[in-house]
This record gives C-alpha cells, structure tokens and sequence, in this order.
C-alpha cells in the first residue's frame, strides 16, 4: 500500500457496529498484509506522468529496478576511459566520473582493504541529501546537492557529523566542476563508490544528471531519529514511497557505521562487530546478544522486532545475497528522492570498482 496504513483499512473491517465478514474477505486481509509488508514499487519524479512509448532505455530501466522487475545491482566490467579531457573523453559522459571515482576510491579503502570513516560519511550523506523529500513535500529537496549547497541544512541536528564529508565534497567538487558535474550527483557517486568499497558491498547501479540545489530541503523532521518509534519510522518511509521491507534493507547500512553524538560515553562505538566490512553481522546482534563494545540504537532494537518487519530482518540476518540485492534497489529509489529529469539520466554503473564477494 502507499502512505495508508493497514490499521487505518483494518478499521473498516473489524471496528465498525455490526460488521459482516463476506466470503472471500480473508483473501483480501492476506493480499493487504503482503502489501503491507513487501517491496516498495512505487514509480518516482517524471516516470509518473511519462507514457511507455516515451520512456529512454534508461528510463525503462530505472521503471524496471523501481517496481522490482529489474534488480538494483551490476556486475557490468569496469573498462578503461580516454584520456581525461580528450574529445572521446568529452563525448561519453561517464568518461570524467571514471576519473572522479578513481579519485576519492583512495579515501574509502583503509591499507586491510576494509571501508574507512570518510566511507561510512558518504554513504550517510547520500541518504541523508536525499531523504529530505516526501511526497508531500512537491518538488523541493531530495537528491539536488543541498545538504552540502544549503548552509542551513548542513547546519540540522540529524546532520551533525557531517560537516568533515561535507567540506570533502567541496573539495571535490571544486576539482572537477569544470567538467559540468553537479553536486547532487557527486554525492550520490561517492556514496555508491563508498558502499561497493566496503568489502561484500553491493555495487549499486549509479545514474548521473541530476540538478543541483541551493535551496534547502522545505522543513525539518523529514530524516530518522534514532529515538522515534516504529510505527513513527514506518510511515516517514512510507512517504517516501519505501516499505518496510525497504526501510529494514536501508537500516543495514549500519553494518558500517559509528555512533557519535548519541551516546558521548560511547563516542566512535560501532554498531556491529565488523565495521569495516558490509556484512550481516549488524542484524544478528541487533537481534541479540549484543557485545559490550557495540553500540545499537534503540529505533533499532524495535523495528528489529516489529511485527511488520522481524521476519524479514531475521531473512537478512541470515542471507548476505539477499540483503544486498535489496539494498541496492532500495538505495536505487533513494537515490532518486526528489529527481524529475529520471527519463534523462545517464547509467554510469560501470565506473564504479568492482564488488569485493568473498572475506574473511
């Protein structure tokens, strides 16, 4: 279902004076529990309103990996470029990101090959440029540059933290704008690099040509809390359009993070044993035992045993492959939070380094 919740369709049934089950009635709960529960598949930006006759290949792609026909990873090869600057360089788009990622891959990776802080950072600042949006919130925020563009937003108290990621990116933008690149897609490129250099990270198929903003994301309170409630959570990802199946494949992202500002005893606590590798081991000891030097949220700790979402972080617990191919189509739709030019973008997946599968 979109933003409804079951609760509110169950009242209809089961709350009213002299309600009547009618035959065929269970069939009908069952197939709203499974929406309730499952993939998010919901269109986005201009998709919404373009007919199929008028959709590019890429188009059609980002349908197919949004309503779940099409899967959110690739393992297409990494091929050599042009030269940087060269007239067959400027002639493919993805030529400079080559480059660009080369760049900043050498920050993510630590001399173990495990993903570093500056890692961790972009990953939490692309989701966190592009959750500034809503279904409500029209066509401002999302994914346009303005968590580092917008000093106000910058400034929020869900982005603290960020500010050292955020000066990075400056950095790198200010090395390559002269190639056209915008901010909004410089952070989603790092994000996706960062993610597939954590070893067993999903390589997530990466778009470039979004448009930049400077204006900050319309209100606050549209990004998590780590002391909100579940049903709370539930709903601000279903308004933008991810299901809880979704928002328990996001949440693992922090398999690779440390906490910081949350708990000052705790300062640098990861939230699993392993944060330098994408593994599971984040929702096992969610679940329990937890060790003594991890740090999980409390939000965690609860939807982790919501009834709408314990089965499937139990699923993810135990199978790394299905995890990531969940995530990556979950942080595709990210990713395109508050984009309307999808139809026009460009796959540049095959920049990215390949995936590390197997460590130990």
């Amino acid at each position: 279902m979109k933003a409804q919740s079951l609760s509110a369709v169950f009242a209809g049934f089961f709350f009213l004076p002299g309600a009547v089950a009618h035959p065929g009635m269970e069939a009908v709960l069952e197939q709203l529990k499974a929406q309730d529960c499952c993939d998010s598949t919901e269109l986005l930006g201009d998709l919404l309103y373009l007919h199929p006759t008028d959709l590019t290949p890429v188009g059609r792609l980002i349908e197919g990996i949004l309503t779940g026909t099409t899967g959110g990873e690739s393992d297409e090869p990494n091929n050599s470029v042009p030269e940087l600057g060269s007239t067959a360089c400027q002639a493919d788009t993805c030529c400079v990101w080559q480059y660009i990622v080369d760049d900043i891959m050498v920050y993510f990776q630590d001399r173990h090959g495990q993903c570093t802080n500056a890692a961790r950072a972009a990953i939490r600042l692309g989701f966190h440029d592009a959750a500034g949006w809503s279904k409500h919130t029209g066509e401002f925020g999302g994914a346009d540059g303005s968590v580092v563009l917008a000093p106000e937003e910058a400034q929020r108290r869900p982005n603290a933290g960020l500010q050292q990621i955020i000066a990075q990116m400056k950095i790198w933008h200010g090395k390559w704008s002269s190639f056209g690149i915008s901010m909004a897609d410089l952070i989603q490129v790092a994000a996706n690099t960062a993610t597939v250099s954590c070893p067993l990270g999903p390589r997530i198929r990466t778009f470039v040509g979004r448009k930049d903003s400077h204006i900050a994301s319309p209100e606050e309170g549209l990004l998590p809390s780590p002391f909100d409630e579940p049903d709370f959570l539930i709903e601000l990802f279903r308004a933008k359009t991810i299901q809880p199946r979704g928002l328990a494949a996001l949440l693992g992202a922090h398999s690779t993070s440390r906490q910081r500002f949350i708990d000052a005893t705790q300062f640098g606590a990861p939230q699993d044993s392993t944060p330098g590798i994408w593994d599971v081991l984040f929702y096992n000891q969610t679940l329990g035992p937890t060790p003594n030097n991890v740090f999980v949220m409390e939000s965690d700790k609860k939807l982790a045993k919501h009834p709408r979402i314990h089965e499937i972080w139990r699923t993810f617990a135990r199978d790394q492959a299905r995890w990531n191919a969940d995530y990556a189509r979950e942080y595709v739709r990210v990713s395109l939070l508050g984009v309307y030019n999808i139809n026009y973008l460009t796959d540049c997946t095959r920049v990215l380094p390949r995936a590390v599968r197997f460590w130990k």
